[in-house]
């Protein structure tokens, strides 16, 4: 039973999906938002045992379970969670419940398709975190990319098929180079099972070329600087509900591909080039920042703070100290992760919220908002300091054990990551004072109504969970700490021949 836990989590998102596309046109828009909310509770309720029945002593796979799939090439339908993983499948689960409640109201043409898409796409990346065997994981991962692809190109913004195609071409040709590299290390293994391949002895030519591989597949998911270019397109684009996805969930798979492959199979490349990817990182951190100062499109400003926020998750997973990764610098990391993804999809809810009122996303045409709208204007003061790393949210938390991590390692890469403490309060607060405070700017926001329900509603789970994990972290970082030491060990042996 504890491995159909982990199938349902990918399985009933996907099967309620189909459901949801069946009901046909708009004629049927509401049966299908009820069969959309009922789908995503249903992912979500049945995501909570994977948290509430995990081992926190167990450093392997948990829920797993395996059958053969294609026998002629050894590739196996084999799925398990542990502690990299399982809080992203939940977290997965959590904001795809969010965006059908987002857009309930919002969403008035071809809701059954718009619903479906995020279902089946929910399911999609359950099954990337949870695959085990290398093939699943690359069919996972490359058919979340079908999903997405729709929902901007047909839900998005006046230049919504560019970015829909820029999103789509980047991301499949980086991950090509990730199947060569499977097709490769089956060959040395005659297996496709992933955890076979943390194992295998290779040279350091092999391992290089491995990383050079993975960096390609996942650095632009992440997206790490410079092939970051397609995220700021995509964010202005998409729809609201895509945005939340696109920041709090698929960015996060790019660095799970640097936990899950990377680090184990190529660790002796992972130590000798550690360097680039710190650099790497330490540029998106400052330079990053220093761009959203300039961002006059909210969207744009807090995409260019994704990218920032996902340079500090990077900078973590590489610091290297005599061979060894430092575990404050992993834990904070994966908990900014997690942190970012109810944050970044906070901001953007918040956002959508003034762009389905006044139709537009440009900082100069608001201010003042706070006097029509003080409810919100609570709820994103709150938001906009977590993004900011005030302590006490859960933007604070992740960031504290990166720097942590990163001063026992070296002090200069550590006081160059904190100044995204000082580059995230200027660029979070610059636009919010123009935005939120103030006299009221114009007529558009003269007519400004607070918050309804259904945003009410979605803007209080966001604030519970954004509070609850500043204040008392230890639920999320306990969980991950067994498979850090497990992953800190894996990264620390050597492979060559």
């Amino acid at each position: 039973m504890t491995g159909n836990f982990l199938n349902l989590a990918i399985w009933v998102p996907i099967v309620a999906g189909l459901i949801v596309l069946a009901t046909g046109g708009d004629r049927r828009a509401d049966t299908a938002r009820w069969l959309a909310l009922a789908g995503a509770l249903a992912g979500f309720l049945v995501s909570i045992p994977l948290y509430t029945q995990f081992d926190l002593l167990s450093a392997g796979m948990q829920f797993e379970f395996s059958t053969p799939w294609v026998t002629d090439y050894n590739i196996n339908y084999h799925i398990g969670v542990d502690g990299l993983s399982v809080l992203f499948v939940i977290l997965n689960s959590f904001t795809t419940l969010l965006v059908v409640i987002a857009g309930w109201e919002v969403i008035k043409e071809r809701v059954a398709q718009y619903m479906a898409a995020f279902l089946i796409m929910s399911g999609l990346i359950n099954g990337a975190f949870a695959a085990l065997d290398a093939i699943l994981f690359y069919v996972f991962f490359e058919a979340m990319l079908i999903p997405m692809y729709l929902i901007i190109g047909v839900w998005g913004g006046p230049r919504r098929v560019y970015a829909s195609i820029k999103f789509f071409l980047y991301t499949l040709m980086g991950s090509l180079l990730t199947l060569v590299a499977f097709i490769y290390l089956y060959r040395q293994t005659g297996s496709f099972e992933i955890l076979d391949y943390y194992r295998v002895p290779l040279g350091m030519t092999a391992q290089a070329l491995l990383l050079v591989a993975f960096f390609f597949a996942f650095a632009v998911k992440v997206p790490m600087w410079p092939v970051h270019t397609w995220l700021p397109d995509a964010h202005v684009e998409a729809p609201t509900g895509g945005s939340m996805v696109l920041a709090a969930i698929t960015l996060k798979l790019g660095a799970y591909g640097f936990l899950r492959f990377a680090l184990p199979i190529a660790p002796d490349a992972s130590r000798e080039y550690a360097w680039v990817f710190v650099a790497l990182s330490l540029v998106a951190v400052v330079y990053i920042g220093m761009v959203a100062l300039v961002q006059s499109d909210m969207k744009k400003l807090v995409a260019y703070s994704s990218i920032s926020h996902m340079g500090f998750v990077t900078l973590g997973f590489f610091m290297f100290a005599n061979g060894m990764l430092n575990q404050y610098a992993v834990v904070g990391a994966i908990a900014l992760m997690v942190s970012h993804g109810f944050v970044s999809a906070a901001m953007f809810f918040c956002i959508g919220v003034m762009y389905d009122r006044v139709h537009s996303r440009k900082i100069a045409d608001y201010g003042g908002v706070a006097n029509k709208m003080p409810i919100f204007a609570s709820f994103f003061m709150l938001f906009a300091m977590a993004n900011a790393g005030l302590p006490g949210t859960a933007g604070f938390v992740g960031e504290f054990f990166v720097v942590l991590g990163a001063i026992q390692v070296n002090f200069w890469v550590a006081f160059a990551a904190a100044t995204t403490l000082i580059f995230g309060a200027a660029y979070t607060l610059w636009m919010y004072k123009r935005v939120i405070f103030g006299e009221v700017a114009n007529e558009h926001v003269a007519e400004l109504q607070d918050v309804n329900k259904r945003e009410f509603l979605v803007l209080a789970i966001l604030a519970i969970a954004v509070l609850g994990m500043g204040l008392y972290p230890k639920p999320f970082t306990d969980v991950t700490l067994q498979s850090v030491n497990h992953l800190i060990e894996l990264a620390a042996q050597t492979k060559l021949q």
